[in-house]
Order: structure tokens, then sequence, then C-alpha cells
């Protein structure tokens, strides 16, 4: 049986934890000339490793988080907002993993309007909504954090 999940990404992009660790270290460079900072606000749950990096990569102490829910299999597109953020995020850094569609970001901005949005990677679709970024993929791959995976065997890509 086909999903739609199968059917809108069609490629895996996998990333595992040092690439991930390089990127996000990669992503606090850029972002160095633009200091200093107040503090850095993760997206969770995926912003949370990379803001870490980053943090500790341009010696920032506040870390704070918005919660927002939009990746819910059983109720698509549906969002929730469980903790937000006091202010307008002047002077802070607002940092997630991937911005694919755009919906989390749509909403994340909103709350804090004047936040320097930046994520590891960007899709197309929500690539305009972001400040600043380092890796461009496909808007029909699915990226696999390494948070998301095991060891296993992997079939060659060309049986696939």
């Amino acid at each position: 049986m086909t999903t739609q999940r199968d059917i809108r990404y069609q490629k895996d992009f996998i990333v595992s934890w040092s690439e991930l660790h390089r990127d996000a270290r990669a992503l606090a460079w850029r972002l160095l000339d633009k200091s200093p900072w107040k503090g850095v606000i993760a997206i969770t749950r995926g912003g949370l490793v990379p803001a870490a990096i980053v943090a500790r990569e341009l010696d920032v102490r506040l870390v704070d988080t918005i919660c927002v829910t939009t990746y819910d299999e059983q109720a698509q597109g549906r969002s929730e907002i469980l903790k937000g953020f006091e202010g307008d995020g002047a002077g802070f850094l607002l940092i997630d993993d991937l911005v694919d569609t755009g919906a989390t970001a749509k909403i994340v901005k909103e709350l804090v309007p004047k936040a320097h949005f930046a994520t590891v990677y960007a899709k197309p679709s929500g690539r305009p909504l972001v400040d600043t970024f380092i890796t461009e993929v496909s808007q029909d791959t699915w990226i696999r954090f390494p948070w998301d995976m095991e060891l296993g065997y992997s079939q060659p890509i060309a049986v696939r």
C-alpha cells in the first residue's frame, strides 16, 4: 500500500551525527558576524540539537524553546502551539533543523517576528521564510536525522 508520504518523498537524505554537527557548526560560522545575540530559541524537537551546537559555538548561554506540533501523522496539517515565547524575538536566534513546507516556520515567525530564523537544512517551499541556512535539498526528499534512526541493513540504491 502506498501512502501519501511515499508519493511526496521520492528520495532519502541520511544525516549522521557527525554530519549534523559539522553542518550546525557551519551555521554558527554564518551567524557569527551577525552577533551579539541575546539568546537562542530552539524549535522543538528537531531544533534542539542544532540550537545546542550553535549556542555553544557562539558562546550564547540563554537558550529557550518554542514548542509546536505540525508533523502528527494522524492529523496532518493541524498544528498546535504547546509553548510560546515572551517578546517579539528581537536580538534572538530562532533555530530549527529544517524548513520543509514552511508550515511550522509561518507559525513561529508570527510568534517572534523580529528573531533571526536559521535552519541547518532548507527545502524550496520553506526557504523564503528562512534568514540563514546551510544546505538546500529538493522538496521530494525526506531528511532522515540521526535521532530518528537506528543501525540496520540498507539495500543498494539500484535495488530499491
